[in-house]
């Protein structure tokens, strides 16, 4: 295959275009700042302004079999001031608007088969007990919001021709990823423990089953809307954290507080207090097989190469 990727020099991204390369598929990232990247062999990198559908990175969607989005803002990385949250949505918004025009300007019979897009598992917000599938309603918390206009933004391509994959992703377990890195630090001062109740459900999934998803929904052309990118062993909150403690050989029995989340970090907390039980049905039926579906070995294996 041939496949664009934007927001590709990112976590996941680069562990997608990796994965591609490795089997022999022809890979270009759209960035904005492509002489700042290695180019490891295989992957092209191409200028691109997220904010207009115009540009020589249009003609790389000519002939491609897919396109993988992943741009936008990094969720986690700064305070939610209303300035960055405004931020959030529209790099999403303009990023996906800019990729489905210019697919609306390549000729029907050289337009990409899929549109892979990214989204978040904060789409059915924070549901206590209820098992969330993709058939689930939304949410109405701002991640909520966020994911459900930026998966309608994505959506606007399927009238051209084009399926739409929406892979309403968990936080990531691998090295290198930034929520996760977090999550365990206070663990290794041995300050760790459960965060607010502990009693919320807690979504993850291990990069190599991102990476995974993303494959199966470029390549399996009956995939198509959303798929919740989870594993099937969720757990509360507490016991994530008991299970963090026993890998690392640390305790975990300090909790936090939810004020104190909620003081330090504003609307910000909805990260680590919200919860859901999502279960990946689609994937499942669609036969994937989780590489890492259960909560100990992931742990195992992302901290051990850690």
């Amino acid at each position: 295959m041939n496949v664009v990727i934007s927001g590709g020099s990112g976590y996941i991204g680069r562990q997608l275009a990796t994965g591609l390369v490795k089997d022999g598929h022809d890979v270009v990232v759209l960035s904005r700042r492509p002489e700042a990247k290695s180019s490891p062999g295989g992957v092209r990198f191409v200028p691109w302004d997220a904010r207009t559908a115009s540009g020589d990175w249009v003609r790389e969607l000519s002939g491609a079999q897919g396109i993988v989005n992943l741009a936008g803002a990094s969720i986690g990385s700064r305070r939610w001031t209303r300035r960055r949250m405004a931020e959030l949505v529209s790099s999403r918004l303009s990023a996906t608007a800019a990729l489905v025009q210019a697919i609306e300007r390549t000729p029907p019979n050289r337009r990409p088969r899929v549109l892979v897009n990214a989204s978040g598992i904060d789409y059915y917000g924070d549901r206590g007990d209820e098992i969330v599938t993709e058939d689930s309603a939304p949410g109405d918390s701002f991640l909520a919001r966020l994911s459900q206009q930026w998966e309608k933004a994505a959506q606007r391509a399927e009238p051209l021709g084009v399926r739409v994959v929406l892979i309403r992703t968990a936080m990531v377990f691998g090295r290198g990823a930034l929520a996760f890195r977090l999550l365990t630090l206070p663990f290794r001062f041995f300050v760790g423990g459960p965060l607010g109740s502990g009693r919320q459900w807690f979504t993850w999934i291990h990069v190599d089953d991102i990476v995974g998803l993303y494959r199966l929904a470029l390549e399996d052309g009956h995939l198509s809307g959303p798929v919740n990118a989870v594993a099937p062993d969720i757990r509360r909150q507490r016991e994530v954290a008991q299970e963090i403690g026993r890998v690392l050989h640390r305790p975990a029995r300090l909790p936090v507080p939810a004020f104190a989340l909620k003081l330090a970090l504003g609307d910000q907390a909805q990260l680590l207090l919200d919860g859901r039980r999502a279960a990946p049905a689609k994937a499942q039926s669609a036969g994937y097989g989780f590489r890492f579906g259960g909560l100990r070995e992931a742990l195992e294996d992302t901290l051990r190469r850690s």
